[in-house]
């Protein structure tokens, strides 16, 4: 299959990458490495991406930054950071990359655990998270041609742990090549509007 992969340079793209390879052929893109540059914010610069790539198989997304904070001092721009790059960006990917998918294509989105399980200082994850879970469900059932959307709910990597760990203690850290077995379960599965925990 041909696979878009947007957050390539990321510790879960680079996991992505590594399980995919040997079955698949990987388009790598970022905000400032990769393959192709395209800011996920701006749906020109969507556009443009997939006017260069042209039609796939498979579109995953690893990317999208999100405030972090206390939400009694945030302000808010910090909380539109995840709105417009999270949550919006996996959404215009989605607008786009929807019209060139090859029929039986997928989307692959990321959300991530405190969608559901919460944590002081993560109100904004929380909330786009949950946003990201609820729009693969709401789009599962209008997309056409037997293409499919799901996200991957990851906790805590392992290889992120010594820096974010601290922010939800008691949890239990998972590994990267754990996280990217969600998303081949996503693409080279038949499953639709799912969320994929990984725990």
């Amino acid at each position: 299959m041909k696979v878009l992969l947007v957050g390539a340079s990321g510790t879960i793209g680079k996991a992505i990458i590594q399980e995919f390879a040997p079955r698949h052929e990987i388009i790598e893109a970022g905000k400032n490495h990769g393959q192709h540059q395209v800011d996920i914010t701006n749906i020109d610069s969507v556009r443009a991406l997939f006017s260069k790539v042209g039609k796939v198989d498979a579109i995953i997304a690893a990317a999208g930054n999100v405030h972090w904070g206390s939400f009694n001092e945030m302000t808010a721009d910090e909380f539109r950071v995840g709105l417009n790059e999270k949550l919006m960006g996996q959404v215009n990917l989605t607008l786009v990359g929807q019209d060139f998918l090859n029929d039986g294509g997928s989307i692959t989105l990321t959300s991530g655990s405190l969608s559901h399980d919460p944590y002081v200082g993560g109100a904004a994850f929380t909330t786009v998270n949950s946003a990201v879970d609820g729009f693969i469900r709401g789009v599962a059932v209008e997309l056409s041609r037997d293409c499919r959307i799901n996200s991957v709910s990851p906790n805590v990597l392992e290889e992120s742990w010594a820096i974010y760990g601290g922010g939800v203690p008691g949890t239990t850290p998972v590994p990267a090549a754990k996280v990217a077995l969600a998303y081949r379960k996503s693409v080279e599965g038949r499953q639709s509007g799912e969320t994929y925990r990984v725990w």
